[in-house]
């Protein structure tokens, strides 16, 4: 007589084998959500100073506020934490004083150049805890379990298929992992036309798409003007 115990036993084994092959292939097949809107940032000009002034000035709401942004939200000592989306690596630099000797920081971009500037102060600082790594538009190219934490601050948008790099990201974290979105409030009627024009989504609809992917909010730790503060946690 069959068992019919061992037979769902044998089915739930098999359903937990293919779960990720299927979510691999419809990774596979996800559609960019904004093409080309990454285009101008992949070759850019670092000697004129143009980028570092745009990302690290006085004026930029998060630069601003980074110092009771990097006090609240919840990283510490020791902690393996990837920069997603680094840019110039101001946060990557911040990142690292952080979580301290014993932690580490990953600053992971899809631009070259950005990734040599922090290369270059790391040696400069003697930041020996900083490690770089060059992501594609479909995945964070880290490995699995390798992070504590992630930090994306104003990149989500940037993100032509949010599907596949959020199971890549899902993949990174260790259980119970956490990371850190921030990025600009769009508020019809409120929210300037470059924001309305320039980010597809609202805070609502982004965070639904992160919920999806296999994480739980946890708070909203730090409150700002023109940008929303959220903390993930990976189911």
């Amino acid at each position: 007589m069959k068992n019919p115990f061992r037979r769902s036993i044998l089915s739930l084994s098999l359903a937990a084998l293919l779960a990720p092959l299927l979510c691999l292939s419809a990774n596979a097949q996800e559609k960019s959500v904004r093409p080309g809107i990454n285009e101008k940032f992949l070759d850019p000009d670092l000697k004129v100073g143009e980028w570092v002034e745009r990302f690290e000035r006085e004026g930029r709401e998060v630069y601003d506020h980074r110092k009771a942004i990097m006090d609240g939200i919840g990283l510490k000592p020791g902690m393996t934490v990837a920069d997603i989306g680094s840019g110039t690596g101001f946060f990557t630099r911040m990142l690292s004083r952080k979580v301290g000797d014993e932690g580490k920081v990953i600053a992971v971009d899809i631009v070259p150049k950005f990734l040599a500037r922090i290369e270059g102060f790391k040696k400069e600082d003697g930041l020996k805890n900083i490690s770089t790594r060059l992501c594609s538009a479909k995945s964070t190219r880290l490995p699995r379990n390798s992070i504590d934490a992630a930090f994306i601050c104003d990149t989500y948008h940037h993100f032509e298929f949010p599907e596949a790099t959020l199971a890549s990201l899902h993949a990174a974290l260790r259980s119970g992992g956490t990371f850190v979105l921030i990025d600009f409030k769009r508020i019809e009627g409120k929210s300037s036309d470059f924001i309305m024009n320039h980010v597809r989504a609202g805070q609502e609809v982004f965070t639904a798409e992160i919920e999806k992917a296999g994480f739980e909010k946890i708070d909203e730790p730090v409150q700002l003007k023109d940008n929303y503060v959220i903390r993930f946690r990976k189911k």
